[in-house]
């Protein structure tokens, strides 16, 4: 089974469970605080990868680390990944959690990509925009890179808006190159 196949099959499988029982909102602060963990701890993650480390140590490691903050349900599904040998896969299968868990409550993301710094003001009016025109729920997130001189480059789920000066300045020099001079 490829890897992605077992990511979004474990990550289904929670969504499911966590609907089922009407906590979906309290396992997707849970999976939200397991993947902070995975990303912001890279001695967690490389326990979790270890073929040396034994998967009893590693679910007594999960439990220390977790018990208290999270629900008996997304613990005992925590410890289910490690017994089954897929640990090395909980970041990925968190990932693909909180992507159905957004879908469900009908939240974009999206990534606006400035030359410089823009106010909050700013950003609210741009994510107010995106909200009425998609007709739903935005998680904006902002990135500064000045190579696009100016203008903005919007990414929303897989569909990019580009109107940086760059891309301007690329296309005003590939309608030169390809006219001709008489």
């Amino acid at each position: 089974m490829s890897t992605s196949a077992i990511r979004v099959r474990y990550a289904k499988a929670l969504f499911a469970a966590a609907k089922d029982k009407n906590i979906l909102d309290t396992v997707q602060t849970d999976i939200q605080k397991v993947f902070n963990v995975c990303i912001h701890s890279s001695d967690f993650f490389l326990v979790l990868e270890s073929p040396v480390v034994k998967t009893s140590k590693k679910a007594e490691l999960i439990t220390k680390i977790f018990k208290e903050d999270i629900n008996s349900l997304t613990l005992n599904f925590l410890l289910l990944i490690t017994y089954n040998k897929r640990e090395n896969h909980i970041q990925g299968i968190c990932r693909n959690f909180l992507e159905l868990t957004r879908k469900e409550q009908n939240i974009k993301s999206a990534v606006l990509l400035t030359a410089s710094e823009i106010n909050t003001k700013t950003v609210d009016k741009i994510k107010s925009l995106i909200e009425k025109e998609l007709n739903s729920k935005v998680e904006i997130s902002c990135q500064v890179r000045p190579e696009i001189i100016g203008g903005l480059i919007l990414k929303i789920d897989d569909k990019q808006y580009d109107s940086s000066v760059t891309t301007q300045l690329r296309k005003i020099k590939q309608d030169l190159m390809g006219s001709e001079i008489k």
